[in-house]
């Protein structure tokens, strides 16, 4: 592998927004692999899943709703902790930030850390940071399990199907219409974030998305997922990369190989399938590094800090 600048300070291509309406209430807003936002519009209300990196961004957001509607956003919904997730929070100005507990408990455990992290991996996803404001996001609702809001007549269900990209993970579910939102759970020809993950739960909570039978799915990354049949994709391509990582992280420790072994030889043996994907190369060190800590002796992922993730990259990518 040739050397690789530091995560992807080097991506600096802007990416073409699509706003696609699933359904009369819901909306995907995607950007080629960016980090995905959705729109669920109520009888009453909106809510806003996932707010884009700061309040600059979210105002593309805010400017595509108001084309579609003038009912207030009522509702911003955290699916997991992370800075790119919901540092845009506040130009929602919405009466409500909800979460799952635990997403809430990693915010303070780790969400400064998280914060210094993420912006430091990849510049472009924070546009504009300096209108972020000072602090972190926090939820002024938290749930634990489930949570049934009615947006009117409009049912939105919120549930912790299982632990996968984080702890905390919520996905939003209309079971009127039979559409979810996955949050980072599910991804579409983009390569899923495991820096924060659990390898072992994280394919049986993609069995209890199935089991709800989604007919469209909106990912954290990539297209919306229109049919039965790509909402299949999604989840079998997540699935899949987790298992291979998972298997090729648990091979390479039998064998007694160190960190650096294991993760050249799971990044070759990966490629010729993966690399296609969005941020490939971004997302590899980072989710062998969580695997391999999680096969070996962390099964809880450990926080992630600008200066671990500089001397991670060095170790493994030989910058």
């Amino acid at each position: 592998m040739s050397t690789k600048n530091f995560a992807s300070q080097a991506d600096l291509e802007e990416k073409k927004v699509s706003f696609v309406q699933l359904s009369p209430n819901a909306y995907a807003y995607t950007a080629e692999g960016d980090p995905n936002t959705g729109i669920i519009i109520g009888d009453d209300c909106v809510m806003v899943l996932d707010t884009q990196a700061t309040p600059v961004m979210a105002q593309d957001v805010i400017r595509r709703i108001r084309e579609v509607t003038d009912k207030p956003i009522r509702y911003v919904l955290m699916t997991h902790y992370h800075a790119v997730r919901v540092l845009g929070a506040s130009a929602y100005g919405a009466e409500h930030i909800i979460a799952s507990q635990d997403t809430r408990d990693l915010i303070v455990e780790r969400g400064e850390q998280d914060k210094a992290s993420e912006i430091g991996r990849f510049p472009r996803l924070f546009r504009n940071v300096e209108s972020v404001p000072p602090g972190l996001t926090w939820p002024t609702l938290t749930f634990s399990g489930k949570m049934t809001l009615w947006l009117g007549g409009l049912e939105v269900q919120l549930l912790q199907l299982g632990r996968g990209h984080t702890k905390g993970d919520t996905v939003a579910w209309l079971p009127q219409q039979k559409i979810l939102f996955s949050g980072d759970l599910v991804e579409f020809d983009a390569t899923p974030y495991a820096g924060d993950a659990f390898f072992k739960d994280w394919p049986r909570t993609l069995d209890n998305i199935a089991a709800l039978a989604p007919e469209q799915l909106v990912p954290g990354r990539g297209a919306a997922l229109t049919t039965p049949e790509q909402v299949q994709a999604g989840l079998a391509g997540t699935r899949g990369f987790i298992a291979d990582v998972y298997a090729n992280v648990q091979a390479g420790v039998a064998a007694g190989e160190d960190l650096n072994t294991v993760y050249r030889r799971t990044y070759a043996a990966m490629a010729p399938k993966y690399k296609g994907w969005v941020i490939f190369d971004h997302c590899m060190p980072f989710d062998v590094t969580r695997c391999y800590d999680e096969v070996t002796q962390y099964p809880d992922p450990r926080i992630w800090t600008a200066e671990r993730d500089v001397e991670m990259w060095k170790s493994l990518e030989g910058v």
